[in-house]
């Protein structure tokens, strides 16, 4: 391809864009190797300028000329690996970082100059933040004892290597079945566990356990409460603050269900309100108040973190399991029913994936269904998504702890249809 003087402007963006990401990436290079003597360092933020400017330029020239493009390639990343190689037996220090940023740099601006603007971009921004991260990344790996590496090692197993061999169909009765689907849950309760453990390690049990249980809860509430229910279950942590995240999860539940419905489904907010609003509270308060109860009791030192397990699989094979039987239920209902009730089937299916119930719900036409009447069809499957939870807490935490760990979710379920009456008034 012939570039004339006269080509727009834009047809030069993306070998700007390979300068400039070079020269990002060489700031961080240029920094972490200020101390070394002048002249020591192969390549520093101009050299890694360059490197991301050439690859640009070859990416631009790939459509008319790739043996050019090509040579342009090889030539740079031949003078790069010569170059470091020649200073590794100068100085004895063999370390690759460098070298191999340098290649990724080379690339970052040949996928630029190919119109991959934003491949490019995110590409080179995490480049940056991983070699800047240097000191927190050994810092961490040096604090990991045996058991902690092999909860990793389990962890990718069953994402990276079970999960994408399941077929993404539906079998079994009814289709009840899609096995990529049900071993999903299986990743993200085991997820979750392994995320609050270290959580626990950087911010402390408590914060850590905490923080885990809102961002998780933005995913699934149902997974939170399997995980900490676990925990109390072995006594892993201090209850009441496990218990506060358990209640945690519960209200931020209430109130994605919340922003969700005003998003997809307006008309069935108000009644729908006055249902979820007094649940979440009820989560927010609980949680408060076991916070405080934590801090507050004399004589109380929040636990360490258990390191017997902290990757436990059972809590997450047992939700998985229960998502199957539910999801055979549902389905085998739905085909006994047939369509003789919206609200039914909604409830049905809400009892695994509350937003799907909005989702369909904001899917109907306008005026389909009076608005006290769809806020009432969304109740159902909160509601019952929330007494779910409560038996897997029960269940999963055992005996009294588990009445314990249900204990907000039966308040908010409770604060949740005490609602119900005012409906029948809203206009």
């Amino acid at each position: 391809m012939t570039v004339s003087l006269g080509a727009p402007l834009e047809s030069f963006e993306g070998v700007v864009l390979a300068l400039g990401l070079g020269l990002l990436i060489g700031i961080e290079r240029g920094w972490s190797r200020r101390d070394d003597p002048d002249g020591s360092r192969v390549a520093g933020i101009r050299t890694f300028g360059l490197l991301g400017f050439a690859g640009g330029i070859a990416g631009r020239l790939a459509d008319g000329s790739q043996v050019l493009s090509g040579i342009i390639v090889i030539a740079t990343a031949a003078a790069l690996v010569t170059g470091y190689a020649r200073h590794a037996r100068a100085s004895g220090n063999f370390s690759a970082t460098s070298t191999i940023a340098g290649l990724v740099t080379l690339a970052v601006g040949l996928c630029a100059g190919l119109g991959e603007m934003t491949l490019a971009a995110i590409s080179a921004a995490l480049m940056t933040v991983l070699l800047s991260s240097r000191r927190q990344l050994h810092g961490w790996l040096s604090g990991l004892n045996e058991s902690e590496v092999q909860a990793i090692a389990r962890f990718a197993v069953i994402s990276l290597a079970v999960l994408p061999l399941l077929p993404d169909a539906d079998f079994g009765p009814f289709g009840a079945w899609n096995p990529r689907h049900i071993w999903m849950v299986v990743v993200l309760v085991s997820g979750l566990s392994f995320a609050g453990y270290m959580a626990g390690k950087l911010l402390g049990p408590s914060r850590g356990i905490l923080a885990t249980a809102a961002a998780g809860a933005v995913v699934s509430s149902t997974a939170v409460t399997v995980a900490l229910s676990s925990r109390i279950r072995h006594g892993e942590g201090q209850e009441a603050v496990l218990v506060a995240g358990i209640a945690i999860a519960s209200a931020v539940m209430f109130l994605r269900v919340l922003i969700l419905t005003a998003l997809l489904a307006p008309f069935a907010l108000p009644s729908l309100g006055l249902l979820v609003a007094p649940a979440a509270m009820t989560g927010v308060v609980c949680a408060v108040w076991l916070i405080w109860r934590s801090r507050a009791a004399p004589g109380t030192v929040s636990s360490g973190l258990g390191v017997r397990n902290p990757f436990d699989l059972w809590p997450a094979l047992f939700l998985a399991a229960l998502v199957a039987v539910l999801s055979l239920a549902a389905r085998w209902l739905l085909a006994e029913i047939g369509e003789a009730g919206l609200a039914i089937a909604l409830a049905i299916s809400g009892m695994v994936d509350v937003d799907s119930a909005i989702i369909t719900m904001g899917s109907l036409p306008d005026n389909a269904l009076p608005g006290t009447t769809a806020g009432l069809i969304l109740a159902a499957p909160v509601m019952l998504n929330t007494l779910v939870k409560t038996g897997v807490a029960i269940v999963t935490a055992g005996g009294r702890n588990g009445w314990r760990a249900a204990t907000p979710l039966l308040l908010s379920l409770a604060a949740g249809l005490a609602g119900a009456p005012f409906l029948f008034w809203h206009p």
